[in-house]
């Protein structure tokens, strides 16, 4: 039987992941890229005490959309925001701390015809 180094509690019991969810700020925004096209940006979530594959693989199900996962934040194609939220307050994570942005302007340049 293993043991967690963090919480001490057998790995069948262990809540470091639970507590992890609840105590992160994450960040839901879109931004425009190539061709006019939108992607959602999922960002704040540590890669070391949550499996950010695994989670964007279910936010791609979820979302019925495609994605991937890049420098630590997910990447999500088409304007999902309120729908992440939704799924991620499902998941565990505290609906307090997801934060809804509108668009990200860094990122945002209209093409003048």
């Amino acid at each position: 039987m293993k043991i967690c180094d963090v919480c001490g509690l057998p790995e069948e019991l262990c809540v470091c992941e639970e507590i992890a969810r609840e105590v992160q700020t994450v960040k839901v925004y879109t931004v425009r890229r190539r061709f006019g096209k939108l992607m959602t940006i999922v960002e704040g979530i540590d890669e070391h005490d949550i499996d950010i594959k695994e989670l964007t693989k279910e936010l791609k199900a979820k979302c019925a959309c495609g994605g991937t996962a890049k420098k630590g934040q997910i990447e999500l194609q088409g304007d999902h925001k309120r729908k992440v939220k939704e799924v991620l307050s499902d998941i565990g994570f505290s609906s307090d701390t997801i934060e809804i942005r509108d668009t990200d302007k860094k990122f945002n340049k209209r093409r003048r015809n």
